[in-house]
């Protein structure tokens, strides 16, 4: 089975002409039977049931090469699982292209890492620990990208780099230290723009780019979400109906920017958090132990409808946009 990447690098090489893919593409196109297959969301991490195997054999190696080097030393250890896991990519990620084993892969080496700093700085703590965490880690994945460009790679760097920020910004204005949520949100919406920014470089979602996207979608949601939920203060148990509707709002807001977007991923990361929020709502106004419940209920129906319907009601959402806006969105096919 081959990838619209190993398309494009076929391309590239000279091996099949341009043309000949387009054509192939345009003739796959053609052939879909089901509409909204045209805005399925492609997400790449499985290939077989190996991949998964591959992934317990190296998490085995990993553990055993870290327990073995920690009882040298703790800093030896973690970072010997940093140097195999670099070393297992060279294979499995650059030359297999396995999605799930350069996830795992990418994690352990900048776990690796941050672990071989924290051994050797045991005893410190504070701004300058946590600095120097995000930023080593933050040159730890620029250099794992450039070799491997792994997409999740992006908005890992931006997990690490965004607290880091956050935490020298209060040690330099502590008055900040009142206005974490409103960095954490600019943090989100940092997230949100880059991911705009990758899925606009590649509309049609053939290669890794779309892929780059997806991951800072995942981190972006969330992090706008839950920094809008504390400044509203939807966590205060008075005044439930208001926050019932802020709510219903927000994630309205949510799905209408998803389907502009065509990204279920981001409505899909913002929802644990919303179940959380809007169950403890209903147990407040008296709906104790159905509020979950309840709450699974009404999102889950609506979901599956919203499913169902996602091509048309993408069409009914991009359609009221500025031309301008529509051509650097998804196409609607």
């Amino acid at each position: 089975m081959y990838s619209d990447e190993d398309l494009d690098e076929a391309v590239a090489e000279g091996i099949v002409s341009a043309v000949a893919v387009a054509a192939l593409r345009a003739h796959v196109t053609d052939r879909r039977r089901i509409v909204w297959d045209a805005d399925d969301e492609h997400f790449r991490l499985l290939t077989g049931f190996n991949d998964i195997f591959v992934v317990i054999a190296s998490a085995l190696l990993l553990l055993s090469v870290g327990w073995i080097g920690y009882r040298a030393a703790p800093w030896f250890g973690a970072l010997a699982v940093s140097v195999i896991s670099w070393a297992l990519a060279e294979f499995f990620v650059r030359v297999r292209r396995m999605a799930l084993m350069a996830i795992v892969l990418l994690l352990t080496f900048l776990g690796g890492i941050v672990a071989a700093i924290i051994s050797v700085q045991v005893g410190a703590g504070g701004a300058a620990l946590g600095t120097l965490i995000g930023l080593s880690t933050a040159v730890a994945a620029y250099v794992h990208w450039r070799r491997f460009h792994v997409p999740i790679t992006v908005a890992a760097a931006l997990c690490v780099l965004a607290p880091t920020v956050i935490e020298v910004a209060i040690a330099l204005v502590p008055w900040l230290r009142h206005a974490v949520p409103g960095l954490v949100l600019t943090a989100g919406l940092v997230a949100f723009v880059l991911a705009l920014r990758w899925d606009a470089s590649d509309p049609e979602r053939h290669t890794r780019r779309a892929d780059v996207a997806f991951w800072l979608h995942m981190v972006a949601a969330p992090l706008m979400v839950h920094s809008v939920f504390t400044m509203l203060g939807l966590a205060n148990p008075t005044g439930a109906d208001a926050r019932t509707l802020a709510v219903l709002f927000l994630y309205l807001a949510l799905a209408l920017v998803s389907l502009a977007i065509d990204r279920r991923a981001f409505m899909v990361s913002a929802l644990g958090y919303v179940l959380y929020a809007f169950s403890s709502l209903l147990n407040h106004a008296g709906i104790v132990g159905m509020g979950f419940a309840v709450t699974a209920l009404l999102i889950g129906s609506a979901l599956l409808v919203l499913s169902a319907f996602w091509h048309r009601s993408r069409v009914a959402v991009v359609s009221h946009l500025p031309p301008a806006l529509q051509a650097r969105l998804a196409p609607l096919h």
